[in-house]
């Protein structure tokens, strides 16, 4: 399962990609948008994590549009390691129980 994050804290970049390698998920976080298109970055992936902090409006648009091309779940949480923690955690709780 892949995981794409937009926003979030710069010098946590790291311990997000750990932190979903944890609980089994391959992960990617952007920052900020650049001058690529961020659509083409993003891919088809099965879950969208939101920072609402330091997310800008033009990349939580660009996500919410991916996110109904490719049928991925969008999540809001604030920049810290354990809200994506409580988050990845209630997931795999669930694809557990439904398996």
């Amino acid at each position: 399962m892949s995981v794409v994050m937009l926003g979030g804290n710069k010098r946590m970049e790291r311990r997000y990609i750990e932190t979903c390698k944890k609980y089994g998920y391959k992960a990617k976080v952007f920052n900020r948008m650049d001058g690529t298109s961020l659509k083409k970055q993003i891919g088809s992936p099965d879950m969208i994590i939101l920072f609402t902090n330091s997310v800008s409006h033009k990349m939580a648009k660009c996500a919410h549009c991916e996110a109904k091309r490719c049928n991925a779940c969008v999540y809001r949480c604030h920049d810290s390691l354990n809200a994506v923690e409580n988050i990845l955690r209630k997931v795999s709780a669930y694809d557990e129980a439904e398996a």
